[in-house]
């Protein structure tokens, strides 16, 4: 039995994302099991010893094995990584096919105003409401709200500002949303951290005095998995 299939099952058993970590403990304790219910040390399959060494970088050699021959059978899915793991999903030409199943789920596309708010919140993050505010110009209660509620911003916690005003970020479903595993995946995303921000005057907020506004130009995120 290779390495490649049980991999392959692994990810096919599951709807969640694997993390290396739980495939190579995964492994090595079907592996031992094996051998330490053998009656007689010969009778234990000479594949199996190897298993009980696996290692993260075994795992993903055995991932680029597989991904690589779904692309040479121009398979319809694939393997990809997630910010917890890797899972096994059908490639995005597909989409539209998939979502014929879910007929109930409609896909709701973020507005432009709401991508210009989580736009700031991804590259300035943690940031107040009121920052958000500075940058965009506008009022933007409605959009934080989607934004929440669709599972893309939490609440990080509370800035060291007069009347503690609450500090967003983004979420892991954002990152599975834009299809990145990390915020460094984001484009140009060390650029626009080191941009100076210039201090301005300070406004009244419903959440307590705003901290420095900024001049940060709202960016274009990748595109959605949507």
């Amino acid at each position: 039995m290779e390495l490649t299939a049980i991999v392959e099952s692994l990810l096919f058993a599951t709807q969640e994302p694997l993390p290396l970590t739980q495939m190579v403990a995964a492994i090595k304790d079907t592996a031992k099991d094996i051998r330490d219910a053998a009656a007689d040390p010969s009778e234990v399959p000479d594949w199996i010893e190897p298993l009980i060494g696996v290692d993260e970088l075994n795992i993903r050699g055995a991932i680029d094995e597989l991904v690589s021959h779904y692309h040479k059978d121009n398979r319809a899915f694939t393997i990809v990584e997630r910010p917890h793991g890797w899972r096994l999903c059908a490639k995005s030409s597909y989409s539209e096919w998939c979502r014929a199943l879910y007929p109930g789920k409609k896909v709701q596309r973020l507005s432009q105003p709401a991508l210009e708010t989580l736009a700031i919140i991804a590259y300035r993050q943690p940031i107040t409401k009121a920052g958000v505010e500075a940058v965009r110009g506008v009022s933007v209660d409605a959009m934080m709200q989607q934004l929440v509620d669709r599972g893309l911003v939490k609440v990080e916690g509370r800035a060291e500002l007069p009347g503690k005003p609450l500090l967003y970020g983004t979420t892991d479903g954002f990152l599975d949303h834009f299809a990145v595993n990390s915020l460094d995946e984001l484009p140009n995303a060390t650029e626009l951290r080191r941009v100076k921000l210039p201090t301005a005057v300070e406004q009244p907020s419903r959440e307590g005095p705003s901290e420095t506004q900024l001049s940060l130009e709202p960016v274009n995120l990748p595109d959605s998995q949507d």
